[in-house]
């Protein structure tokens, strides 16, 4: 696990940690970092500490800064069997709409967050950044949390800045190095039997590129027997029948680019985020229903301050099987090696309420769409 935090002062960055509260019988060390942006604004010390090896369905009681550090906290690892339960939900943000979506997260005991872009909106006052990491960091601190860049952490300014996802990249660094990519833009990682490819929508995904060739080795090197499920994670949709953000290079691009190879991989499901609503397709391979093609489902209805994207395409896609702009996560519970149950839980002030759901096969267990 990965621990990082930050701090206006420098310390020692070390993390304690053990399997009782107040008992630390472990301990490692890691580095700290700064970064600048434009001239206005310097970021306090970014400390990352990678601690384990670890026990799966473990909870683990840790501080930041060693053991005279005032504030204990404890997270669960994820277990090595099923079922195992993600919670998704992308562009955040920091609105009331945020917190709220959040709260209705922490309350179901999920294994894994997984966010599909769109982070704190920033959008280059670097001190909401800050804001963002208070915000989420009684869940952040919990669970693992799982994230791909959206188009608000971009943060290139012609002429003034140079270099984009400079916030992104110093403070929400992935394992990246350990699925054999050269970009924290892009990466895979294992949850027992599930597979998870984060993509990047905002950095080079041709044919040729570093993301494209990265993906064709990742997609070629996955062993179904040890994980029968495949997810990939983009922001920008592939499939969208939202009047919103149609026609966008990222998607439409990304799509031509990489599509065929996330169906010839028989990939489960493709997440996404960007438009500001939920909405889910039913099998697809290029447009049309195909009982071989990844399940599409675009959840970028966390809660930011831009709001909810509400018009959508009439007469309906035939392959869009559920759409509603209203705020809210998803909840995916990967049952066993064939099975998993998926729902969508829209925001209802005090409560969440479930509002779409579906039962879903692994293509591995479907016989005709052996790879």
């Amino acid at each position: 696990m990965r621990i990082s935090w930050i701090t206006q002062g420098s310390i020692m960055p070390s993390v304690v940690y053990g399997t009782v509260s107040g008992k630390y019988e472990s301990s490692a060390n890691g580095t700290s970092s700064t970064y600048h942006y434009l001239l206005i604004y310097r970021s306090g010390q970014i400390h990352d500490v990678v601690i384990g090896p670890l026990k799966p369905n473990t909870v683990y009681y840790y501080k930041c800064g060693g053991p005279n550090s005032t504030q204990e906290f404890s997270f669960r690892t994820p277990p090595s069997k099923f079922p195992i339960k993600f919670a998704v939900s992308g562009d955040l943000g920091t609105s009331e709409w945020t917190k709220s979506t959040l709260e209705h997260v922490s309350k179901w005991d999920h294994d894994v967050f997984i966010l599909p872009g769109d982070l704190s909106y920033a959008n280059s006052y670097q001190p909401l950044w800050d804001t963002f990491g208070r915000l989420v960091q009684p869940l952040a601190s919990q669970r693992p949390w799982m994230v791909t860049h959206g188009n608000h952490e971009l943060e290139k300014i012609p002429i003034l800045h140079h270099h984009p996802f400079t916030a992104y990249n110093q403070r929400w660094r992935m394992p990246f190095e350990e699925s054999g990519s050269t970009s924290n833009l892009y990466y895979s990682f294992n949850v027992y039997g599930v597979h998870i490819i984060m993509l990047g929508s905002y950095t080079d995904f041709e044919p040729g590129s570093e993301q494209y060739q990265w993906l064709e080795n990742n997609l070629k090197k996955i062993d179904r027997k040890t994980t029968p499920w495949v997810v990939a994670v983009v922001h920008a949709p592939w499939y969208n029948s939202n009047e919103a953000h149609q026609g966008e290079k990222e998607s439409v691009k990304m799509k031509e680019s990489m599509e065929t190879l996330l169906y010839k991989a028989r990939v489960d499901l493709v997440f996404a985020g960007h438009v500001h609503a939920y909405e889910r397709f039913s099998r697809v391979y290029q447009d049309k229903f195909d009982k071989c093609g990844p399940v599409y489902i675009n959840i970028g209805d966390g809660g930011n301050l831009e709001g909810l994207a509400r018009k959508y395409k009439d007469p309906n896609l035939e392959i869009s099987m559920f759409r509603e702009a209203n705020f809210g996560h998803g909840q995916l519970v990967v049952e066993n090696a064939t099975h998993a149950h998926w729902e969508w839980q829209r925001n209802d002030d005090e409560v969440s309420v479930q509002k779409d759901s579906v039962w879903l096969t692994s293509l591995l267990a479907d016989s005709s769409c052996k790879i």
